[in-house]
């Protein structure tokens, strides 16, 4: 009869060395997970999470309690059924990206915008300007990054598909048809769907605007990356909102100046932006560009 196998006990190095393994790949999956989606309630859930696991882990393995132990423990699991569920359309993307062989940290693609050339800029600046000097009222919802997810949406709209055009854009917004009162999605080149209802902010500075207004207020609250571009139908003055906060009234000039930083080129990471953490490095590397 064959002896059994000896056990393996690892000494006090190697089960420090575990631990931090251990850590170190929890925190990498985490990392992914803050990954998948840019959408701040997504980001709420998954932190949620995180903060879930971490209780269950100092519980049952620091204090030893092990009927409130199995209690996060079982919520821990229902949790992360509902954040498979949640997360659905980003963890399909990577899976797809996965059996493709083209999987790339989305940390590494923030750095850039797709390729959009300048004539998405010049229609949307004419078309916006047209609307603003006829006192016609319009809400865009510009994609920056990631793809928004529909269900930031309070009512879809319908779907569109179609070339950008300025053309286009002054139709849809026109008081006689059926799209007007919503908002247009644009991703890229082309005007993903129009008739869309934004959720409107909650704010008390923001019960103090217009409907339009709030709506682009509430929408970018939630989703971070995009922003909003609005245009008064009772004065005609033209806004921007993006992270929640409203920027009015806007010149046609300083609207190009917007969407050429943020639609013609690459985008500058946050922390370079103007008040960012690096926003000396980004002063610093215009300086020496000047001077080439």
């Amino acid at each position: 009869m064959a002896a059994p196998l000896p056990s393996v006990a690892f000494g006090p190095s190697l089960g420090r060395l575990a631990v931090g393994l251990d850590v170190l790949l929890v925190g990498l999956l985490i990392y992914v997970l803050l990954s998948l989606s840019e959408d701040r309630r997504t980001l709420t859930l998954v932190r949620g999470f995180v903060v879930l696991l971490l209780a269950n882990v100092v519980v049952q393995r620091v204090f030893q309690l092990q009927l409130l132990g199995f209690v996060l423990d079982k919520l821990a699991i229902g949790a992360a059924v509902a954040l498979a569920v949640i997360l659905q359309p980003e963890l399909r993307r990577v899976l797809e990206a996965l059996g493709r062989g083209q999987w790339r940290l989305r940390a590494a693609e923030r750095g850039r915008s797709p390729n959009r050339g300048d004539g998405i800029v010049d229609e949307l600046v004419d078309a916006i300007k047209e609307l603003s000097q006829n006192r016609t009222g319009a809400l865009l919802a510009i994609e920056t990054g990631a793809p928004i997810d529909e269900g930031n949406f309070s009512v879809p709209g319908v779907r569109l598909n179609a070339e950008l055009s300025r053309e286009l854009l002054q139709t849809i917004f026109q008081t006689s048809t059926l799209l007007h009162d919503g908002a247009v999605w644009l991703r890229q080149d082309r005007i993903v769907a129009a008739g869309i209802i934004l959720p409107l902010s909650n704010r008390a500075t923001a019960r103090k605007i217009g409907t339009r207004h709030r709506a682009a207020m509430g929408f970018t609250e939630a989703v971070a990356d995009c922003f909003c571009i609005v245009v008064s139908e009772e004065t005609g003055s033209i806004a921007i909102a993006r992270d929640g906060a409203l920027d009015r009234p806007v010149s046609s000039a300083r609207l190009r100046e917007y969407l050429e930083e943020n639609l013609g080129g690459a985008r500058t990471p946050p922390l370079m932006r103007e008040g960012g953490r690096f926003s000396w490095l980004r002063a610093w590397l215009a300086k020496e560009k000047k001077t080439q």
